[in-house]
């Protein structure tokens, strides 16, 4: 009995990622230090007859047909998918074969893991491999057409985090501002802990509205010396640029010179050859502070998994994303599982260990099956 051959499937898979040093630092053009993690945004495709992409998004219980073309289409705003395409479409990309899509994960949804995101990176990777571009692909393109597709397409207020710590995957420090680098930390990272509040994040009108005041106090200062660089700042000169500033604009000034110095000493760290855990969990806890007293992006489920996670041991823990919910994560290389109990009996819903994942790609499979 001969063997059929299935159509080729393609497996598109994208982690999440967590912030380890630098929210709410990207677009401010200051660097961040962030890791993909091993929870996924899994796109499985079929090619169909139908000369359209069906998609099929099981976690949000919703179905859509895509055309291959959508160059002269009207798009929505936050329509990411329709988005990806537009912006695919000026790299070359031309999808001349329809699939059927599905599209599923274990990413918490709208918890500051990036679920978002992963789906854009996955969607993204897929057409470009599948129909080609007119540049190499590589991980770090995926990740600029990513972030074009989901922030600039959209007049978004968010930096490049998500995008390239999800395409290029590792443990990785990106500058953000005019010269642009994301560079792998080829650095083991134990220890780690994902921990959900069951609060849904504020995204959009939180990062607008400190972006805002962290740029109003920026120009402030500029006005009364002109070459003032924020990158340049330390924390001993917050004494002489608060005095010409409006108390109001203090604190989004504040918490975006002591983040940075924050991030600055994580970097440090990272760079040396057995990065101390204890002194950057000191350093986690210190920017989760900044993030709570200054900026005021925690909640109290969220304070409350953070103080049982460091009262059962953990050396470091801090809220991850734009805030108002969502999740945290923590260092805990000794006794996890003391940690994550003290986690969920603090209110978390969820608690769990995660490893560091290698990113963004895609995998293609040839199904063989009997008739």
């Amino acid at each position: 009995m001969t063997d059929h051959i299935k159509p080729e499937e393609i497996h598109s898979i994208a982690p999440g990622r967590v912030c380890l040093f630098g929210d709410h630092q990207d677009y401010l053009g200051l660097p961040v230090i962030a890791c993909a993690i091993n929870r996924y945004v899994k796109l499985r495709a079929v090619p169909n007859t139908r000369g359209v992409f069906r998609l099929f998004l099981k976690d949000l219980g919703e179905e859509r047909t895509i055309n291959l073309d959508v160059s002269s289409e009207d798009l929505a705003y936050r329509d990411y998918l329709l988005s990806s395409l537009k912006v695919l479409h000026r790299y070359g990309c031309r999808p001349d074969t329809g699939f059927d899509i599905d599209i599923r994960g274990d990413v918490p949804m709208n918890a500051g893991i990036s679920s978002s995101s992963a789906v854009v990176v996955a969607w993204i990777n897929f057409l470009a491999s599948t129909f080609g571009i007119d540049e190499e692909i590589t991980p770090e393109l995926i990740s600029r057409i990513a972030y074009e597709a989901e922030v600039t397409e959209h007049g978004e207020p968010g930096g490049k985090m998500d995008q390239y710590s999800i395409g290029v995957g590792n443990v990785v420090h990106i500058e953000t501002g005019a010269h642009f680098s994301c560079n792998i930390i080829r650095k083991e990272l134990h220890g780690l802990i994902v921990a959900e509040s069951g609060v849904p994040k504020e995204t959009i009108g939180t990062l607008s509205r400190l972006k805002q005041y962290a740029l109003d106090a920026v120009e402030a200062v500029k006005k009364q010396y002109p070459g003032f660089r924020l990158e340049e700042t330390t924390p001993g000169e917050l004494g002489k640029y608060l005095g010409i500033l409006p108390e109001r604009l203090h604190p989004f000034f504040e918490a975006a010179v002591k983040n940075h110095d924050c991030t600055l000493k994580a970097l440090e760290l990272f760079r040396t050859e057995d990065p101390d855990l204890q002194s950057l969990g000191q350093l986690m806890n210190t920017h989760h502070n900044i993030l709570r007293d200054l900026l005021h992006i925690t909640v109290p489920r969220i304070d409350a998994m953070i103080e049982a996670a460091l009262d059962a041991g953990a050396l470091g823990a801090k809220i991850v994303g734009s805030g108002g919910g969502g999740c945290i994560v923590v260092i805990a290389p000794k006794e996890p599982q003391k940690v994550i109990r003290a986690i969920i009996k603090a209110g978390a819903r969820n608690a769990y260990q995660v490893d560091v994942d290698r990113g963004a790609r895609v995998e293609n499979h040839m199904i063989n099956t009997k008739p």
